[in-house]
């Protein structure tokens, strides 16, 4: 042993590493195997024992470490991973500033210092200095980024016995449980300090981070609920809380909610950004509110900010769908002064505002205009729009020659588009071009449907065509709609006979008519003299009873 007189020592610790610590008399060196102990002796003094008191704590590698374990028995097991606290080395300070030893474990956490910092927090604590809530908050964040989770635990069960922890740090354990675990661990420790703590002590950030992993998952479910519990705890939502939401619920198809949060947003007097006010306009344009969609495009412009071309589409398409034509061009031309080209969704949306306004012919125009000046690469939706204008104004040539450019460009067409080329033939009463344009659908392998019979039925039977009537009812099947169209077509055409045989055929096979149907055969029905007879008698008879009671 030393006594108290012994000159004064330095020791030098030098690891492997390249670090170098250089102490005092009375400094404790807990080293490793990959560290080498050089005892330097001063000018004046003599060489000294190596043989050293323990710290009045005794042995560190006997220390107990009841200190550090978590309250919430959840907790350890969702945390786990590997764990340096065990092999940390303790240094007995020199240095007590609790400012600069806090800087020093920021600077090595921000460096990624993992073991270093863990070494420094752990001198500081058995030396009764507490580092400072930066300090803790930045070690916390240095272990949960590099997967010391058990480790980072400790830290933050100590911050809480210590009442240091904030809504930053809770966040922090938050993100790392869910990177490292998933949405629904993070989900069952969000709620278990519902149920521990008081989470009104909670700030904004900790219910934003809650509402963002809710939205990385897709779940606006519990992104609502967290929502409406930061506002039932007195929690003031942030600019930052309105976007997550927004957000989320946009790309749910939660529509409603996502316009509900936006306008406590600008209540709230804070300003939305480009990316949220594009998100409203696609949500308003879906659900219809095509006069909140262009409140907010006139307020994105009013702002100095620019849509993009989505935003452009979605509201000229929710324009169109109202048959605010003049409102629909207007947008398109501040998109083309804005430098946005139109593409396929524009044009598309244009044709459609003027289809859904009656204007079939400014239509058929504006389409002739994008193929001759834009050659845009026109879509299946643009070609249908236009053939259902065709079939509108009767123009089954102009239909079949778009059909036969659709079959000539290679586009995939479907059953759809065969069906309203009949439906042009149907009001041009071409019944044999009907049949037709039927004979090249079989042949390019397109299924008929329902549709399909109807129209060439209603075809052939206005041009008289009834072998084809009767061949396309058996092609169908028993099909109540096709059915009643027959009956319906041959007793206006005054086929009585025939409807009356198909009538009694559709019945034997337990095919419910319709209403028409059946209030065109009684119309039909032989007239009896016995049947007349006996109504004429019963109406006397309650007239006459009328008349008494008068």
């Amino acid at each position: 042993m030393l006594p108290m007189s012994t000159p004064r020592l330095n020791l030098v610790v030098q690891s492997i590493r390249g670090m170098q610590f250089r102490t005092g008399v009375g400094t404790l060196l807990n080293c490793g195997e990959d560290e080498a102990i050089e005892l330097v002796i001063d000018e004046e003094g003599v060489e000294s024992s190596r043989e050293w008191k323990l710290p009045p704590w005794g042995d560190m590698t006997h220390q107990d470490e009841a200190a550090f374990q978590s309250e919430d028995v959840n907790l350890p097991k969702i945390l786990e991973g590997e764990a340096l606290e065990n092999e940390s080395k303790v240094h007995f300070l020199e240095e007590t500033d609790k400012v600069l030893l806090s800087k020093r474990i920021l600077i090595l956490s921000r460096k990624n210092k993992v073991r270093s910092a863990l070494e420094l927090f752990r001198s500081m604590q058995l030396a009764g200095v507490l580092p400072n809530l930066h300090a803790l908050n930045s070690l916390l964040a240095c272990l949960l980024r590099n997967g010391l989770f058990a480790d980072g635990l400790r830290i933050f069960e100590f911050m809480k016995l210590n009442e240091l922890s904030t809504g930053h740090t809770y966040s922090l354990v938050l993100k790392a449980v869910a990177n490292a675990h998933g949405f629904l661990s993070a989900l069952e420790m969000f709620k278990a300090w519902e149920h521990k703590y008081v989470l009104t002590q909670f700030d904004a950030i900790v219910y934003n981070t809650m509402i963002s992993i809710c939205g990385k998952d897709n779940n606006w479910v519990e992104a609502e609920r967290t929502w409406r519990l930061m506002e039932k705890n007195g929690c003031t939502a942030t600019h930052i809380t309105y976007s997550l939401l927004v957000s989320t619920f946009v790309r749910c198809n939660q529509n409603e909610l996502a316009i509900d949060a936006y306008v406590k947003m600008v209540q709230s007097s804070f300003k939305p950004g480009n990316d949220t006010m594009q998100a409203i306009i696609g949500a308003s344009s879906k659900e219809g509110k095509w006069d909140f969609a262009l409140g907010v495009f006139q307020d994105m412009l009013k702002c100095g900010l620019q849509p993009n071309s989505v935003s452009f589409n979605a509201l000229i398409n929710a324009l169109g769908k109202a048959k605010e034509v003049t409102l629909a061009f207007s947008i398109y031309n501040v998109m083309k002064s804005m430098g946005h080209s139109p593409d396929v969704y524009t044009w598309n949306a244009l044709l459609g505002a003027l289809y859904k306004a009656n204007r079939y012919n400014d239509a058929i125009h504006l389409f002739g205009f994008v193929k001759r000046e834009e050659k845009a690469q026109l879509n299946i939706h643009i070609y249908n729009t236009i053939l259902m204008c065709c079939s509108k104004l009767g123009l089954w040539e102009r239909a079949l020659q778009i059909l036969w450019e659709m079959e000539v460009s290679g586009l995939l067409i479907s059953t759809t588009s065969y069906n309203i080329v009949l439906t042009a033939c149907e009001t041009a009463r071409k019944p044999e071009i009907a049949l037709q344009v039927y004979e090249r659908m079989v042949h390019q392998k397109h299924t008929p449907d329902t549709f399909t019979h109807l129209s060439l039925i209603r075809c052939c039977i206005w041009g008289s065509l009834w072998d084809e009537v009767e061949l396309l009812l058996n092609k169908s099947g028993p099909d109540v709609s096709v059915y009643n169209v027959v009956i319906q077509g041959m007793c206006l055409r005054g086929k009585t006979d025939l409807a009356k045989k198909l009538y009694t055929k559709m019945r034997e096979n337990s095919i419910q008519s319709d209403g028409k149907t059946r209030a065109l055969m009684l119309q039909n029905l032989p007239k009896d003299p016995a049947r007349l007879k006996n109504r004429w008698a019963s109406g006397f008879k309650k007239r006459r009873r009328r008349y008494h009671h008068r």
